[in-house]
């Protein structure tokens, strides 16, 4: 199952996660958006990879953490979140709202695009 989470509440979702590894925050936007604003980690990994690569890169990705999934407004990530459910990843998170709330939710200082 797909777990729907806003920015506020990643800590608490991660802490809630079985103890399987650092939790995992996949952003999936394109290099250039990347560029523009990026999130920085604070208690957990974050990974890079644009959702057109994901399918040749997933071997890259540890399907026994938990991961939660972030693009700018969050459709794309709904998208590789039900991806990676689909390839067995035993927890995953869909970030709400993307970036944009991640910019109004946890850190100010990530530009708005």
């Amino acid at each position: 199952m797909i777990d729907h989470v806003r920015p506020a509440q990643l800590t608490d979702w991660f802490a809630a996660a079985p103890a399987s590894g650092r939790p995992l925050v996949l952003d999936v936007r394109e290099p250039w958006e990347l560029q523009t604003a990026s999130v920085v980690p604070d208690g957990f990994e974050l990974v890079a990879i644009p959702m057109g690569a994901l399918p040749d890169r997933l071997a890259e990705l540890d399907a026994t953490r938990p991961v939660a999934c972030l693009c700018h407004h969050g459709m794309r990530s709904l998208r590789v979140a039900a991806f990676l459910e689909h390839q067995g990843f035993e927890r995953v998170a869909n970030i709400s709202g993307g970036i944009d709330a991640w910019t109004q939710e946890r850190d100010a200082s990530v530009p708005r695009y």
